[in-house]
């Protein structure tokens, strides 16, 4: 069982999208040193509460800021961009750092229609959905397989770090909560990461990409991550204190408002004065005292037959997210690498 962190860089209505970046450093560079496996940084667009909207832009900088951990996208929205361009990008992270680099992938727009129109380059229409396509282009060009035919089979040759095989490659996982997305990534031999903290329980998913399974140079057999939402205090109490804040934030936005984070006290009280189930609905959190997300954690990988778990969580307070972190490390001790002297953040 390896254990990971998914970061979605989150503003504080007290802070700035500077800061919540510099927090993500930090937060890296702690998972580096307690011995979490990968940090990936996620890819949102025009929202005031998440500042990572280029992920590899993040990459570049957490490759120099750490030594060990894997670090990866999670994901880069395929759909808003050249595969070709995607492939350059990661193919210079994974020159930077060797051995370290995933690319995740995925083809939700990380946005609302209208923004993620804006991200087109061409604006004259509304880009097709062509998402399989785009992800066996950007493949061919690491795996130098485009056929003959291809236009632009040539480039794969250009890539900075190299194609299959003796280049610097990154690891390629495929992201998704739905049905389609299970099933292309069996079919296409790649690692497969399912989004539980927003699809809900969903362990069929996990089933369905085993059954379609093909083996391929990417991967020989089935390799499975499943990413929770998980909140971790000293107390249950204090546990859910911190998660108020992403309560009441995912309630505004189903409302269609959007907000920087808000503080426990102001979420607690606007929770207290709307919240009518509606808050936590469509989203599956674990908090509690490390032992208790502990036991959620192991109860969940079970269902689902997972290699790795992945933790995620939005809070208003950044040392109580360091904090969080530490002690999911500590209770997952066994499963994590030794720690390192990179103490950054404690």
């Amino acid at each position: 069982m390896r254990i990971s962190v998914l970061d979605q860089a989150p503003i504080a209505d007290t802070g700035s999208g500077g800061q919540a970046l510099r927090n993500s450093l930090e937060l890296a560079a702690l998972a580096d040193s307690l011995g979490y496996h990968r940090f990936w940084m996620a890819e949102h667009h025009a929202t005031p509460s998440l500042a990572s909207a280029s992920p590899e832009l993040m990459l570049a900088a957490l490759a120099m800021t750490t030594g060990r951990i894997r670090l990866g996208s999670g994901g880069v929205m395929l759909p808003h961009y050249s595969p070709f361009k995607v492939a350059e990008n990661f193919s210079m992270l994974a020159g930077l750092a060797p051995g370290r680099i995933d690319l995740g992938l995925g083809r939700a727009p990380g946005s609302d229609q209208r923004t993620a129109y804006a991200l087109q380059q061409d604006r004259r229409q509304h880009a097709p959905l062509a998402f399989p396509e785009q992800l066996d282009e950007l493949l061919g060009y690491f795996d130098d397989s485009l056929p003959e035919s291809h236009p632009f089979r040539h480039l794969a040759a250009t890539l900075p770090g190299g194609t299959l095989p003796g280049g610097e490659q990154p690891e390629i996982w495929l992201l998704g909560s739905s049905a389609d997305s299970a099933v292309l990534a069996g079919a296409r031999g790649l690692p497969y990461c399912i989004a539980d903290f927003i699809a809900g329980e969903v362990p069929h998913l996990a089933e369905l990409y085993r059954a379609h399974f093909q083996p391929s140079p990417r991967a020989a057999s089935p390799q499975l991550m499943v990413c929770s939402w998980v909140v971790a205090g000293e107390t249950a109490e204090q546990a859910e204190r911190l998660a108020a804040p992403a309560r009441m934030l995912m309630a505004l936005l189903r409302q269609g408002r959007l907000i920087a984070v808000p503080d426990s006290d102001t979420a607690l009280a606007w929770l207290a004065e709307h919240d009518d189930g509606a808050a936590a609905a469509g989203r599956r959190t674990i908090t509690g005292s490390a032992a208790d997300c502990q036991a959620a954690l192991l109860r969940k990988a079970e269902r689902y037959g997972a290699d790795e778990l992945m933790l995620v969580n939005i809070l208003h307070d950044h040392r109580a997210r360091l904090e969080s972190y530490r002690l999911m490390a500590a209770a997952f001790g066994e499963f994590l690498a030794p720690a390192t002297a990179n103490t950054a953040g404690r």
